[in-house]
C-alpha cells in the first residue's frame, strides 16, 4: 500500500458518539446518549450553563435502536432497551434527580417504543407490537396491575402515534386503511382511542402523514409526497384546511420538525443534494429562513431557551458531530458539546466530493466520493462501492466513519444513492419497487464502472460492501455481476426473500408489511422473489466474499447468512478460501453502539481487504 495511515483503527472507532439528542419540554435542557465511558449512558446538558451530568450507570441500552421521551414536568424520561440487539424493546422509567430506573410492564417478545408522555404525567403513548402488528397503546405510569396497558388502535397495517395534543385529550397517528401498501394517512383520535378519524389524505398511494401538535391544540404539522417531492405544511385538524410551507414542484424535499413554544414558527429540515439544512418557517406568513451553518448535515434542530435559539447537532465530511447553539437574533453559533478527536489530527480526514455518474439506462446516479490523501503520483489504488441500508434511506455529506477509515488506508470509496434512495423525489425513491436487485443493482455496477474510469483507480481491484439492504446488494452483486467486483463484503445482509418475509412477518410484523410494499406478494411474485434472492444464484460466486452477521438480528436474521454459507458448502466451495464467515453472539443488526464490536468489524474488514483486494 502506498498510503501512510494516519488514523489508527482502535482510536478512530473509539471516538465518543452523541446520539438521540432530545430537548426538555421547557427548552432549558437536552438529554442524549453518549459513549464517552466506552458504552452508552444517558446524559443531561443544561443549555444555559453548559453543565453536563451523567444520569445512568449501566442501565442505558448497549445497542441504540430506539430513542426516549421526557415527561412534561421534565423530571424523568422514559426509554426503551433491548437485550443484546434483539430489539425486544422494553420500557424503563428514569428519575433524573435520583437516577433510579424502574422497568415498566413488558410483554415478552414485543417491541415497545415510547412516543410522548401525557401532559398530566399519567400515561405514556407507545407504539408497540404486543398485540401483533405495530399499533398504538397507552401505558399508565401510575398503576402496577394488569390494567396498565390500553390498546388505542387495532389496524392491520402498522399504526404509529406522533404525540398527545397539548391538553392530552387527543393524540395523532398515521396508518393505512387502503389496499395500497405504499399509502399512509394521518389520523386523530380521542385519548381513549375512540373517535378515530382520518384528517389528512391527498389520495391513495401517497404518504400523507401528521406530526407534531401546534401549541393551540388545533393544528398539526403534515408532510406529503403527493406532488412528487416531500412537502411540509400545517393542518387544522378540525376544519381540514392545510397551509403549505414548502414550495410546490419538488425542487427540494423537507421534513417537519416542531413548533416554537409560542407557536409562531416551525422548524423543518431541508434535504438538498445529500445535505440537511434547518429552515425556520413563519407559520402565518409562510416566510422561510435557512439557518447559516457550514455545509454538511444537521441531525437535530429544536427551538430552545424561550425560542431565542435553536439547538442543532451538526457534522460535515471532515468534522465529527457536535452540539451547537444557534442564536436566532444574531445568526451566531456557540459550541455546547465539541466533537472529540483524541490524539487524531482532524486534518487527516479527507473531504467528500458530490458527483453524479451515468447508469445503464442513462440515469444520473448521485453519489459521494472519497479519495485518499498522499497517494504516490501515478499509483493505481483499490476502490470500493459502499451501498447503504434501507433501501429507503440515503448517504449524506456528514461524517462517514467507514469512508474515512478506508480512505486513510488507501481505498477510493464511492457511496451512491442508487434508485430506491430517499432525498431525490418520489420517482427515484420508488424506482426499485418490485425490482430489488434490478435497476438498483445496475446502479451499483455502474458505480464500479465509474470508479474504474478514474485515473487513480486500479480497474482490477474494485470491491463492494454494505450493511442490511447494502448487505443484500453486496450478495447480489457478487452472484449477478460476478466478474465486476474483485471482492464483496455483505454485513447483516439478505439472501432469501421468502425466508426474510416469513421471519419478519412473525417477529417484526411492521417490517413484513414494509417488505410487501417494496417487493409485492410472496405467492403472486414468487418467481421474482426467487430470482432476486442471492441464494438462488450462489453457484455464480467467483470472487472472495466476507460475511458478517449477528445471531440476535431480528431484521435480517442470521439464517440469511447461514443459508447462503450452507449453499456454498453444498456447491463444494471452501470456507476460508472461497469465502470467509463470521457470526457474533449477543449482537443484533450490526454492532450498534458497541465500540468493541465496531473495532472488531473494522479489523476484519481491513484484514480481508488487505489480503483479497
Amino acid at each position: 500500500m502506498t498510503i501512510t495511515e494516519r488514523l489508527p483503527l482502535e482510536e478512530l472507532a473509539s471516538l465518543p458518539t452523541v446520539a438521540a439528542v432530545t430537548v426538555s419540554p421547557d427548552g432549558e435542557r437536552a438529554a442524549f446518549y453518549w459513549d464517552r465511558t466506552g458504552r452508552f449512558e444517558l446524559y443531561v446538558l443544561d443549555l444555559r450553563s453548559g453543565e453536563v451530568r451523567q444520569v445512568t450507570h449501566g442501565e442505558a441500552p448497549r445497542h441504540l435502536m430506539a430513542g426516549f421521551v421526557w415527561t412534561r414536568a421534565g423530571d424523568a424520561v422514559v426509554f426503551s432497551r433491548d437485550n443484546d440487539g434483539d430489539e425486544r424493546q422494553a420500557l424503563h422509567h428514569l428519575d433524573l434527580a435520583s437516577g433510579s430506573v424502574r422497568t415498566l410492564d413488558h410483554a415478552p417478545g414485543s417491541m415497545d417504543y415510547a412516543v410522548d408522555v401525557q401532559p398530566d404525567g399519567a400515561r405514556v403513548l407507545v407504539n408497540s407490537t404486543r398485540a401483533g402488528q405495530m399499533n398504538v397503546f397507552a401505558h399508565d405510569l401510575t398503576r402496577g396491575d394488569d390494567a396498565v396497558w390500553t390498546a388505542l388502535t387495532a389496524y392491520g397495517a402498522p399504526a404509529t402515534a406522533t404525540g398527545w395534543s397539548p391538553d392530552g385529550s387527543r393524540f395523532a397517528f398515521n396508518t393505512n386503511e387502503t389496499d395500497d401498501f405504499k399509502n399512509r394517512d394521518g389520523y386523530v383520535a380521542n385519548a381513549d382511542g375512540t373517535g378515530a378519524r382520518r384528517v389528512f389524505s391527498l389520495g391513495v398511494g401517497s404518504e400523507d402523514v401528521v406530526g407534531a401538535w401546534h401549541p393551540d391544540g388545533r393544528r398539526v404539522t403534515v408532510t406529503s409526497d403527493a406532488d412528487g417531492g416531500q412537502r411540509v405544511g400545517v393542518l387544522d385538524v378540525d376544519s381540514g384546511e392545510t397551509r403549505w410551507l414548502t414550495p410546490a414542484g419538488g425542487a427540494v424535499e423537507e421534513s417537519a420538525g416542531r413548533f416554537s413554544r409560542d407557536g409562531r414558527f416551525l422548524l423543518a429540515i431541508r434535504n438538498r443534494e445529500s445535505t440537511l439544512v434547518p429552515v425556520v418557517y413563519d407559520v402565518e406568513s409562510g416566510g422561510a429562513r435557512e439557518l447559516r451553518l457550514p455545509p454538511g448535515v444537521t441531525q437535530t434542530a429544536r427551538f430552545v431557551l424561550d425560542d431565542t435559539c435553536v439547538l442543532v447537532q451538526h457534522a460535515s465530511a471532515t468534522r465529527r458531530p457536535e452540539l451547537l447553539l444557534y442564536d436566532l437574533s444574531t445568526g451566531g453559533t456557540r459550541v455546547l458539546l465539541p466533537a472529540e478527536y483524541g490524539t487524531l489530527d482532524p486534518e487527516a480526514f479527507v473531504p467528500d466530493e458530490y458527483v453524479r455518474y451515468p447508469s445503464f439506462d442513462g440515469q444520473q446516479v448521485p453519489a459521494i466520493l472519497y479519495r485518499p490523501r498522499g497517494a504516490r503520483p501515478g499509483a493505481r489504488l483499490p476502490a470500493l462501492v459502499h451501498v447503504h441500508g434501507g433501501p429507503t434511506a440515503q448517504f449524506f455529506r456528514g461524517f462517514d466513519l467507514y469512508a474515512q477509515f478506508l480512505a486513510d488506508r488507501g481505498y477510493v470509496v464511492l457511496c451512491p444513492n442508487v434508485r430506491g434512495s430517499t432525498g431525490y423525489g418520489v420517482a427515484w425513491r420508488d424506482a426499485n419497487l418490485k425490482d430489488w436487485g434490478g435497476g438498483d443493482l445496475g446502479d451499483v455496477v455502474a458505480g464500479a464502472a465509474y470508479l474504474k474510469s478514474l485515473p487513480e483507480v486500479d480497474p482490477e481491484r474494485v470491491g463492494v460492501f454494505g450493511g442490511s439492504f447494502g448487505g443484500y446488494m453486496s450478495y447480489m452483486a457478487a452472484v449477478k455481476a460476478p466478474d465486476v467486483f474483485r471482492v464483496s463484503v455483505p454485513i447483516v445482509g439478505i439472501t432469501d426473500l421468502h425466508m426474510l418475509y416469513e421471519d419478519n412477518s412473525r417477529v417484526m410484523p411492521q417490517l413484513g408489511y414494509y417488505f410487501r410494499g417494496l417487493m409485492g406478494d410472496p405467492v403472486e411474485d414468487a418467481d421474482l422473489w426467487r430470482d432476486r434472492s442471492a441464494v438462488t444464484h450462489a453457484a455464480n460466486l467467483r470472487a472472495p466474499m466476507l460475511m458478517l452477521h449477528g445471531t440476535n438480528d431480528p431484521r435480517c436474521p442470521v439464517s440469511q447468512a447461514r443459508v447462503f454459507r450452507d449453499r456454498l458448502l453444498e456447491l463444494g466451495r471452501r470456507e476460508g478460501e472461497d469465502f470467509e464467515y463470521h457470526e457474533f453472539e449477543d449482537e443484533g443488526h450490526g454492532p450498534g453502539g458497541d465500540i468493541q464490536g465496531k473495532i472488531r468489524n473494522y479489523r476484519l474488514l481491513a484484514d480481508f481487504l488487505a489480503r483479497r483486494l
